[in-house]
């Protein structure tokens, strides 16, 4: 069985696919830190058009990238106008 090579990109390449075309600039990625006991927590924010976008979870620091990861498939999916961790909403006529 194959695959095609956009279901195989990471969530930062799709993202980056989607900036490019809607022709905006490209998601800057910044690591953010929070200390908890004696260990350090590690997640990401991206900003997007304009627009500064959370990752919805915390990292330890071997996997930091997973953070980037995770902040660049809230914000495509704030692109496509879905939320990641929640079912999309109908919208039915009352």
């Amino acid at each position: 069985m194959s695959y095609s090579s956009q279901s195989s990109a990471s969530w930062m390449q799709k993202l980056e696919e989607k900036c490019r075309e809607q022709q905006m600039a490209y998601p800057v990625y910044q690591i953010v830190s929070d200390r908890r006991g004696g260990r350090t927590a590690w997640s990401s924010t991206v900003t997007v058009n304009g627009q500064n976008i959370s990752a919805r979870f915390w990292y330890d620091g071997q996997y930091v990238d997973n953070a980037k990861e995770d902040a660049a498939e809230v914000a495509l999916k704030h692109l496509s106008g879905s939320t990641p961790s929640s079912p999309a909403q109908s919208r039915r006529g009352w």
